[in-house]
């Protein structure tokens, strides 16, 4: 049961990603298509990651409640009425079509939170050892994701139609919902001694009270940050520094982005070997450090060679962080608040991919090299944080956590 559990969690990992950047190819036709303004454009994008910051916690709340499986599948079987509204509105014209694009996006983002439940379950069925090698899963499925899904997009819109990324992801999520009702068990069973749960903003505040709890939900945020500030900048930097038009710009940066998401696919695969080589806080550190220098130096760099070697510094570095992380965070929650903490996680991380577009772009006019050299220091300063409060602490056993909570 637990090989077939996690591939189709993987799966629906994957699937989450895709639906996401299937929007990403097709922003310069709504632009044409439908008249859509750029706060217009910035609220369709935004409204996705605000939805899963409030939902993310409900979501995990309720599955410690009622258990994994129910969740999972109801959320899925969301996703895919989400992704039928986002193909119907793409048949209007005008405000119409983009206010019913919103109202898609708005459901899939309630609808997306379904990955704070994906980490509860893998967290159910792998022992606190190999937690982090099993995250990595989880981050392979969102490199892949990422990769899969601007491609997809913009090759079904090309040949079939704009409508057709709505109903591929549709499709997509409608298989994956039935193999998960025939193969998927439940992880979780709550017990006849249930312990009541924290309020939901108690439990916000208990996270960000708990020592290296908080340490770790501060450094997801602040990884977080400065990939969304990279991925909403990187074609505005090509643009500037290449000196090439939008239209060969779109090209090329979709290369760069299967590049960055293929590395970062690739390195997650190996998480476990490096876990048990260096554990989970170095791990933390060392790849903040890494990041912290490719993003530092790809502003200053000049031509494809040196540019894809600092992507690529970058991408290891970025995409080593969410494993051991969440690995950590997972061995720091007793197991009946799984769900509420890697929820109170998954929250912040929507805030970031809301606020770091918001800066990066912003600050970007001024000098293409702000927002660049900005999250260089603040993953250097993290990753520093990290090492002096995360290296040579000693996790408690998670029965001495159950307690202590």
């Amino acid at each position: 049961m637990r090989k077939t559990s996690v591939a189709i969690i993987f799966l629906t990992v994957l699937i989450d990603l895709i639906g996401f950047g299937l929007l990403l190819p097709l922003i310069p036709v709504y632009s044409k298509n439908f008249g859509a303004t750029g706060w217009q454009i910035g609220a369709i994008m935004a409204s996705y990651s605000a939805m899963q910051f409030v939902f993310a916690p409900i979501w995990g709340r309720l599955s410690d409640r009622i258990g994994r499986r129910p969740i999972l599948l109801s959320s899925t079987a969301c996703a895919c009425v989400s992704y039928v509204i986002f193909a119907i509105g793409s048949h209007y014209e005008g405000t119409t079509a983009l206010m019913v694009i919103l109202a898609s996006r708005i459901f899939a983002g309630i609808c997306g939170a379904n990955i704070t439940v994906a980490q509860a379950y893998i967290a159910d069925i792998t022992p606190p050892e190999n937690r982090s090698a099993r995250m990595g899963l989880i981050g392979m499925a969102f490199g892949l994701g990422f990769v899969m899904g601007p491609p997809l997009g913009g090759f079904s819109a090309k040949y079939f139609g704009i409508s057709a990324p709505g109903w591929t992801a549709a499709g997509l999520c409608a298989i994956n919902f039935i193999w998960a009702f025939a193969r998927l068990g439940e992880s979780w069973r709550p017990s006849a001694h249930y312990e009541t749960q924290r309020p939901h903003l108690e439990h916000w505040m208990h996270v960000f009270r708990m020592p290296r709890l908080n340490l770790l939900v501060a450094t997801f945020f602040l990884a977080t940050f400065c990939f969304a500030s990279f991925e909403t900048t990187i074609g505005l930097l090509i643009i500037d520094r290449f000196h090439i038009d939008t239209q060969k710009a779109l090209t090329q940066v979709s290369w760069v982005i299967f590049y960055c998401g293929l590395i970062g696919a690739l390195v997650q695969g190996g998480v476990r070997r490096l876990v048990k080589k260096f554990g989970e806080p170095r791990l933390v550190a060392g790849s903040l450090f890494i990041a912290s220098v490719g993003i530092g130096i790809i502003p200053f760099v000049s031509g494809w060679p040196l540019l894809l070697t600092a992507l690529g510094i970058f991408s290891v570095g970025s995409s080593l962080t969410r494993p051991p992380v969440f690995g950590m965070i997972s061995n720091l929650t007793p197991r009946h608040e799984q769900g509420a903490t890697m929820g109170v996680a998954q929250g912040t991380g929507s805030v970031a991919r809301i606020v770091g577009p918001v800066f990066a772009t912003g600050v970007f006019h001024y000098d293409p090299s702000i927002p660049y050299v900005a999250c260089a220091i603040l993953c250097f300063v993290t990753a520093f944080a990290a090492w002096h409060l995360l290296v040579g602490a000693k996790p408690p056993a998670p029965a001495a956590v159950a307690e202590e909570a």
